[in-house]
């Protein structure tokens, strides 16, 4: 590889050793994530259809992308110890388990302080996150064999594939208990989306084994490639079979009120993620672009979806009773949160550090 190349993609990575486009890709989605809640909570129907679509777009978009990350990223920081696991298995357990819990916890609390009207218990993104790494965690240490990886990309298959078999009588239980289901069954639901973040950690660690930057980038075109082909599907599919709601809630999977994608809209989101992590990898890693605020909006992406919530829900919806029913005024009120959201996630790399140091400091005196 040329020189020049080796420099951009050494100084691609920030001093903590972070993948810039990875971080990015995350900035991005959470991104999504904010345009899919102000679009909810700081708009109505009577913005008509392009209001519809930007929820629907958003919404395939960022969760997806977050889900497939957290299974992509795990055989990153797998990869110290997987040569180890006889004698490290139980220690990386308890550190996956540890943090799994701490986010289903931090989902929990959200659900207290956002909707302190609905049960505490009800699932949401974050307890899916949570319980994908308790689960991907110690599967992830044993994928080093092909049997092993065609084994965990069948089992995330057949979880897909069932939650669309027990589909029916799934909606006959939670019609038949409207609370107990709120614990399994509500946003981005374990069954199924766990299976999105097994899939990523195949994908992960066959992305990690690549030998050397040059393998990298090639497996960022096949995927890159394979995306733009589900995403031709989707098209192609919906030509051929005359689909009647394309691009709407309408045809995919709805339960208990929340979305699951169906059939082709599942291979689109793949898709979709494909290209997304092609088009980051390259701009970040092969161009060496730092990317700083998307980077630094992946890097608080757990802080900042705790906090927008608070602000878009609670302070401007709920106590300030505004709306942006036009789109001039939305925009310009998107981009000032963004630039709030900016900031403070720049303060809070800031007190983690602060906080981090004078640990460190503690720790020596005590020492001494």
């Amino acid at each position: 590889m040329p020189a020049p190349r080796l420099a951009r993609e050494a100084g691609a990575r920030p001093a903590s050793g972070r993948l810039v486009f990875l971080d990015a890709l995350r900035g991005f989605a959470l991104v999504f994530m904010v345009l899919n809640h102000t679009g909810r909570w700081w708009q109505d129907r009577s913005m008509g259809w392009p209001w519809y679509y930007s929820i629907y777009v958003t919404m395939a978009v960022a969760a997806p992308t977050f889900l497939f990350l957290v299974g992509f990223c795990l055989p990153l920081s797998l990869g110290k110890v997987r040569g180890r696991v006889t004698e490290q298995v139980l220690p990386t357990l308890w550190k996956y388990a540890k943090h799994g819990g701490r986010i289903i916890l931090a989902g929990l609390l959200l659900n207290v302080l956002v909707f302190p009207e609905d049960p505490f218990w009800s699932n949401g993104v974050l307890q899916t996150i949570g319980l994908g790494i308790i689960v991907a965690a110690p599967v992830g240490l044993f994928l080093r064999s092909r049997v092993a990886r065609y084994v965990v990309v069948a089992a995330a298959v057949l979880v897909y594939l069932s939650f669309g078999w027990c589909f029916g009588p799934l909606g006959d239980w939670v019609a038949a208990h409207p609370m107990s289901s709120r614990v399994l069954f509500l946003e981005f639901p374990p069954w199924p989306w766990v299976a999105l973040v097994l899939f990523g950690l195949v994908l992960g660690q066959l992305w990690v084994e690549q030998p050397d930057s040059r393998r990298r980038a090639r497996y960022m075109l096949a995927m890159a490639a394979a995306g733009l082909l589900c995403i031709a599907w989707l098209f192609a599919y919906d030509a051929w079979a005359h689909t009647e709601y394309r691009f709407m809630f309408k045809r995919d999977f709805i339960l208990n009120k929340h979305w699951t994608p169906r059939g082709a809209t599942a291979v689109w989101v793949i898709g979709m993620t494909f290209v997304l992590m092609a088009v980051f990898y390259y701009v970040g890693e092969v161009r060496g672009l730092r990317l700083t605020w998307l980077g630094t909006l992946g890097r608080t992406a757990l802080f900042l979806y705790f906090v927008h919530q608070l602000i878009v829900l609670t302070l401007v919806n709920q106590y300030l009773h505004l709306r942006f029913n036009n789109w001039w005024r939305y925009a310009v009120a998107n981009l000032l949160l963004l630039f709030l959201l900016l900031g403070l996630g720049r303060l809070w790399i800031e007190v983690k550090r602060f906080s981090r140091a004078k640990l460190a400091s503690f720790g020596v005196v005590r020492r001494a």
